[in-house]
């Protein structure tokens, strides 16, 4: 950070001596959190009975079996508090004289970050499943069924907003906030994206080391992708068509393939 730049951010309250609190105050109630959460759900299953291939992580499951209108309720909650972070990093930002603008989060560019977010989509999309139908053949992962809800007519819609929950709250915190902080305080672009994509790994430990080491990977190419293009849209909308396809497409194509667990 230029001298330039370390006054503006000092005159507005933030000095890179308290970034290092921020930031563990923003992720100890958000994603670093659930990195803790997920390490105790790998040791349990490493100390399980079963091998972790004959184990499941469910990602989006049934909150109140037979109560359809609780159950409802309880996901439209739960999507509510877990991207509650985001407003609180929108408001830490404006507190620096910054803004969700700063680091690319919102529509100035409809046409490129969807564009950009649909190819990149393609390519993680397929990417990440072939790796995780070889980590799960090879033992390493548990098996992940991304959607067991029953088959009311909110399924759909409850999947897709907590794909685009998912997308707003890992891309705005762990790309474009925490790279953007790490760079205010004073650590090279390759630091940052290796603290980035580490952390994106440890909060989906639950799916076993699969799951941790492919996220990492993931992370690797959207935090490179933020620093380059300096705006978190593109991959907003990217790790939303992700998750759409995987708990939507996992639906559809349950018990009518072969090759999926």
């Amino acid at each position: 950070m230029d001298d330039a730049t370390a006054d503006a951010t000092a005159l507005r309250g933030l000095t890179p001596r308290l970034i290092g609190p921020e930031i563990i105050a923003v992720f100890a109630v958000s994603l670093g959190a659930s990195a803790l959460l997920s390490l105790i759900r790998l040791i349990g299953a490493l100390t399980a009975p079963k091998d972790l291939g004959d184990q499941h992580a469910v990602l989006v499951g049934s909150l109140a079996p037979g109560r359809p209108w609780l159950d409802l309720s309880l996901h439209l909650a739960g999507i509510a508090v877990n991207v509650a972070p985001v407003g609180l990093a929108a408001y830490l930002l404006a507190r620096s004289g910054e803004s969700m603008r700063t680091i690319g989060a919102d529509w100035r560019e409809p046409g490129r970050d969807t564009l950009r977010g649909a190819v990149l989509a393609a390519v993680i999309g397929g990417t990440g499943l072939l790796f995780y139908l070889f980590a799960f053949r090879s033992g390493f992962n548990l098996n992940v069924v991304p959607d067991s809800l029953p088959d009311f007519w909110w399924r759909i819609p409850v999947l897709v907003a907590e794909a685009a929950q998912n997308g707003v709250l890992e891309e705005v915190l762990v790309a474009g906030y925490l790279l953007h902080r790490l760079g205010q305080r004073g650590w090279s672009p390759w630091r940052a994206l290796g603290a980035s994509a580490v952390l994106r790994g440890s909060y989906h430990l639950y799916q076993g080391f699969g799951g941790f080491v492919g996220n990492i990977a993931m992370g690797v190419v959207f935090g490179r992708l933020y620093q380059r293009w300096g705006r978190t849209m593109p991959l907003i909308i990217a790790h939303t068509l992700i998750d759409v396809v995987a708990f939507v497409g996992y639906g559809v194509l349950r018990g009518r393939v072969s090759w999926l667990p």
